[in-house]
């Protein structure tokens, strides 16, 4: 399903013996656009230190009842690395953590998932080794951050970053959500990560390779309205671009 960030901002966390806090925001990696860290406020319990959950232990999304379900005991949260909350989450920071859990890493291998293109449940699915994968080095970025980006399109500004919408099967980012402020007053539109040529980190812009009046004409985007495979095939269909779901393995078939 997918789930606008900023909705999923204060969702309760239920691990497997009770709550331990609520979705303060995102990590997510900008070379596959994908959500790497749940970073959660755990208000008294666990004070000075940054508490990540990786989407590997998010197993259910309830929206109903505004909670997301984690396959971790609170033990396990606690006894797992230690990030202090002024510190960035720094590649042997990540080892130790998907160490500790006995994950695969996702920056081994080419796809999403590292050596898979979802994320692998199943452990007796997993490679016993990924010695042969060529790793790469994640930058993370934080969802509270790139908010507030602006967005430039071939000819011009057209506006910034409101906010993500997430798929929470893969934890890939599919969209952008795109505030036109005075270019198009009221409007929003949706941009998805595959349509960015470059983001300019110091100068907090992304840069997209669409026109103006491509977006201006772009199937209306309206907050409170799910987000249905019909709508997206028409967005895809009206840039003239193929849509992710085409080439992406579910989970359970294999990639070739």
């Amino acid at each position: 399903m997918l789930n606008k960030a900023k909705t999923l901002k204060g969702y309760k966390l239920d691990s497997l013996d009770g709550e331990f806090g609520e979705v303060q925001e995102f990590y997510f990696d900008d070379r596959h656009w994908t959500i790497r860290y749940l970073v959660a406020n755990t208000g008294g319990w666990l004070t000075g230190r940054q508490v990540l959950i990786s989407p590997y232990a998010l197993v259910a999304t309830i929206n109903a009842e505004q909670h997301v379900a984690v396959n971790l005991t609170k033990k396990q949260i606690e006894d797992s690395p230690v990030l202090s909350t002024d510190k960035p989450v720094s590649r042997q920071f990540e080892e130790a953590y998907y160490g500790h859990y006995g994950w695969p890493m996702y920056w081994n291998g080419p796809y999403m998932w590292g050596a898979y293109p979802y994320i692998a449940r199943d452990r007796a699915s997993w490679k016993t080794s990924t010695q042969g994968e060529k790793a790469w080095d994640p930058h993370l970025r934080s969802t509270d951050a790139v908010s507030g980006y602006e967005i430039q399109a071939l000819d011009g500004e057209i506006g910034h970053v409101e906010d993500f919408i997430i798929d929470d099967e893969t934890w890939a980012i599919r969209y952008l959500v795109v505030a036109t402020r005075n270019w198009w007053p009221g409007k929003k539109v949706l941009v998805s990560p595959q349509w960015i040529e470059r983001v300019s980190w110091s100068e907090s812009k992304v840069f997209v390779n669409l026109s103006r009046e491509a977006i201006k004409q772009s199937p209306e985007y309206s907050a409170e309205a799910l987000i249905t495979r019909d709508y997206e095939t028409g967005l895809h269909r009206h840039y003239q671009r193929p849509g992710y779901w085409a080439g992406e393995p579910v989970a359970g078939e294999q990639s070739h």
